[in-house]
């Protein structure tokens, strides 16, 4: 990339910096203004001069100034177009006008049109289960309140059967369900200002809901019809607190807001654009600060309150913590698997809850060795999601909306460690219509050819996938310039070839005289093959002892050259078996497989060049790191379950193979069984060694280096060997090089928009639009019982509840480039 862009990356940078990490600490900064809320708030009367003026006029003042052009008021997804929220929300906003006579006349007018003119549009002839409850619940009370306060409201005739069945369906509602039942999450008292005036006399229930900081359910809207119903002075205490703190910008759609849940949202999107490079202190001290807050036994000063909500935060939490090198536990949110209650709420909500159980699955592909409470939570994770995914398609407003399925199957169908990073980015942010800032580069063709590596006439030509993996696999930790990725490339190149040569091209002569150069380090008297392989070797050793002895002042050509001899030993040694006919012990082959798979030959070459580098002793065979034997095992046996049917028709030997033949008893089922076994717990073995602190002194660089490499192979070996497939990797080459990323208009400036809507869901409308970036948002709702048992992080949380239902739901976190 040239200077000038670099710089203009650099420029972009601290622009977000400034914009977003200067509030970080001011979590409602980050939250968009929720109309409806905002509305509600307007309404309440002034308690000295209740018929003149509202209590709240700055929030009646931001809904004179907020009407969009189209007279609507309302959340827009994520290409700037109304959601099915607009509707309530306007007419909200059109009532409260019309209740102080404010503003001007075509204010009203204009929101009565767009009511009118979209319902058709945003509602249309969905039938009766494709409406959201919410809406149900809702959109009919702003209906009625509209017509109350003299709005008059006459739909065109071919929309009429639709409203009236939104309406008979929220007559049903009302009729068959409980005010707090335990049946339908969030209850009937979460929409509180949208129930008929009758359950205003439910004073006693309303005032036994409401949270210790006055609220209801941490809804301004509901604790604002709370407050009317009851004249409660805790829900006014709320009210003004709120209004205070957001000033005169409107008031959010939750409040209080989760300060440690914002941080961590805002560090996971970092992470999953790609971005998180370019902030690396700025996320070492969020981590380190809600790491504190768990571990000292602090609370937010604003916490959220609801089992679904707070179970979101923990396996979140938990997620980025232990990437980070964090010590946790993974009852930090696995406590939900002795809370009896939710796991029932999650099982008959499956669609509901999908949001939460989407995170939680995520947290547990960090699991470790023996750590069976990560995968009962991973077990019970997928049921859930898989039953969410054959509940089937009910219409664009449902959570199983076809953005939300394809997040989840990505999940489900493709394992953490076989994903490449790269292809990762470019699927958040299209999903979320953004720009990235890294694009990758082929440029590996010309050194592969220079040295006559493409043109071998035999085995695999893999340029462009050794390119691949090292750009995809690596590209979280590495610069986009890193020359460690030509290291890792070029050496990969070099591997493939000199393999195909010693297992299907070489004589034995030919094979034994090249690997006896390499141990010489003196190519004289090779010729053909031999010859092009030793010297493409020689330059590539050359080039990095120089370039390691600029940098860091140490010459490292002979341990490069001993690597490079003990994988080519290793070659020749297997070839020996193959063409001898001798069948090695489980033992001595994987002795010598580990070698062969050449994965150290990789990593440790390359692990020199990063900052800090590999200590010296680390690349000598007797030293090497536990971390290091386990990345040789694991990509072997990927390699021998994929590879096994080829050997046993070319007469060789691999570790499905020779486990079949110490053990008469079994069959080549049990064989590839016993083996995926090994490398599922060899993989934990690894993960924890590469995260986590206290197992070498391997610096953190060097073993995340291992993680990547060992992901790179999962994606080649996982499910087939894709490595070896002329067409199975095509689509994700083309998507990490040539295809350019499917946005809209590209924005210049990184915004937070937190627009998810509180609970009550009267603004959640789970349409289209609002899922069209979904793996981004998170819809978490449900109840809590303290009375439950439950096991947490190591310190003791009392909400100030006694025996409450207490839910909220935390807001949407959307970034796009503006």
């Amino acid at each position: 990339m040239e200077l000038p862009q670099l710089c203009n990356i650099q420029a972009l940078v601290k622009e977000i910096k400034g914009g977003m990490f200067s509030n970080i600490d001011y979590p409602n900064s980050f939250v968009s203004p929720s109309a409806y809320d905002t509305a509600w708030l307007a309404m309440i009367p002034d308690s000295e001069q209740p018929f003149s003026r509202p209590m709240f006029e700055n929030c009646l003042n931001w809904v004179l100034n907020n009407q969009r052009e189209d007279g609507s008021w309302g959340e827009l997804d994520g290409h700037g177009n109304n959601t099915i929220e607009s509707l309530p929300a306007t007419l909200a906003c059109i009532i409260v006008l019309k209740r102080w006579n404010s503003g001007n006349p075509h204010q009203i007018q204009n929101g009565l049109d767009y009511v009118r003119a979209n319902v058709e549009k945003l509602v249309g002839d969905n039938n009766y289960e494709q409406r959201p409850r919410w809406f149900a619940i809702v959109f009919p009370a702003m209906l009625e309140l509209a017509s109350a306060v003299g709005l008059e409201i006459v739909f065109p005739h071919p929309i009429r059967g639709a409203v009236i069945d939104i309406l008979n369906q929220r007559q049903q509602i009302l009729d068959s369900e409980e005010l707090v039942g335990k049946n339908h999450y969030p209850p009937l008292l979460a929409y509180l200002e949208a129930l008929p005036p009758l359950y205003d006399a439910h004073q006693e229930q309303i005032a036994k809901r409401l949270s210790f900081d006055g609220s209801l359910f941490h809804s301004p809207s509901a604790t604002a019809r709370a407050y009317m119903a009851t004249g409660n002075d805790k829900c006014l205490a709320y009210l003004q607190s709120l209004v205070q703190t957001c000033a005169d910008d409107g008031v959010p759609p939750l409040y209080p807001i989760d300060e440690d849940l914002m941080k961590l949202c805002i560090v996971n999107q970092l992470q999953r654009l790609g971005l998180a490079e370019h902030f690396l202190q700025e996320i070492k001290d969020v981590l380190a600060q809600v790491y504190r807050n768990y571990k000292n036994e602090e609370l937010s000063a604003n916490p959220i309150n609801s089992e679904p909500t707070q179970l979101y935060k923990d396996s979140l939490a938990f997620q980025l913590l232990r990437m980070h090198g964090y010590s946790v536990s993974p009852w930090t949110f696995c406590w939900f698997l002795n809370n009896p209650e939710i796991l029932d709420e999650i099982e008959k909500n499956p669609e509901y809850f999908s949001s939460v159980m989407l995170n939680v699955y995520r947290a547990t592909d960090l699991m470790f060795a023996e750590e069976y409470e990560l995968q009962e939570a991973r077990s019970f994770a997928r049921k859930s999601l898989e039953k969410t995914m054959t509940t089937g398609s009910r219409g664009p407003d449902d959570v199983t909306f076809t953005s939300f399925r394809k997040v989840i199957e990505h999940e489900l169908d493709f394992p953490w460690l076989t994903r490449m990073e790269h292809l990762e980015y470019r699927m958040w942010i299209e999903e979320k219509d953004m720009n990235a800032l890294w694009m990758g580069k082929a440029s590996f063709h010309r050194w592969s050819r220079d040295n006559n590596l493409s043109d071998m006439g035999f085995g695999r030509e893999k340029t462009t996938y050794c390119y691949f993996a090292t750009a995809a696999a690596i590209g979280v930790s590495l610069p986009y310039d890193s020359h460690v990725r030509l290291i890792l490339a070029k050496s990969a190149i070099l591997i493939t070839v000199a393999d195909d040569f010693f297992d299907m091209e070489g004589s034995l002569n030919e094979l034994k005289s090249l690997a006896d150069a390499v141990k010489r380090w003196d190519g004289k008297g090779l010729s053909g093959h031999s010859k092009t392989i030793f010297g493409a070797l020689d330059s590539l050793v050359s080039e990095l002892a120089e370039k390691h002895l600029q940098q860091q002042g140490r010459d490292i050509t002979n341990d490069l050259k001993d690597i490079w001899y003990e994988t080519f030993a290793s070659w020749l040694t297997e070839a020996t078996w193959s063409k001898s006919g001798r069948t090695p012990s489980m033992e001595e082959y994987l002795e010598t497989g580990m070698i062969s798979i050449a994965a150290h030959t990789l990593v440790l070459t390359a692990s020199c060049f990063l900052n800090p580098s590999l200590p010296n002793y680390k690349f000598r065979p007797a030293q090497y790191d536990t971390v290091t034997k386990l990345l040789m095992l694991v990509p072997r046996l990927l390699n021998d379950i994929q590879s096994y049917q080829k050997e046993i028709a070319d007469g060789k030997q691999n570790s499905v193979i020779l486990y079949l033949r110490e053990n008469p008893e079994a069959d080549i089922e049990d064989s590839v069984a016993y083996v995926r076994e090994l490398i599922a717990t060899k993989e934990k073995e690894l993960l924890e060694h590469a995260l986590m602190d206290g197992f070498s002194d391997l610096p953190r660089p060097c073993k995340q280096l291992h993680l990547f490499c060992m992901k790179a192979f999962q994606m080649f070996f996982h499910s087939s060997n894709r490595y070896d497939s002329n067409t199975e990797m095509i689509d994700d080459v083309q998507k990490a090089f040539y295809i350019p990323l499917k946005l809209q208009t590209p924005k210049p400036l990184i915004k937070l928009m937190l627009n998810q809507l509180p609970l009550p869901l009267h603004h959640h409308s789970r349409s289209k639009n609002d899922y069209q970036s979904v793996a981004n948002c998170f819809n978490i709702y449900g109840k809590r019982s303290l009375a439950a048992p439950r096991v947490r992080w190591p310190v003791s949380r009392n909400f100030g509840y006694k025996n409450n239902i207490v839910m909220g739901v935390p807001p949407k976190i959307r970034f796009s480039f503006f």
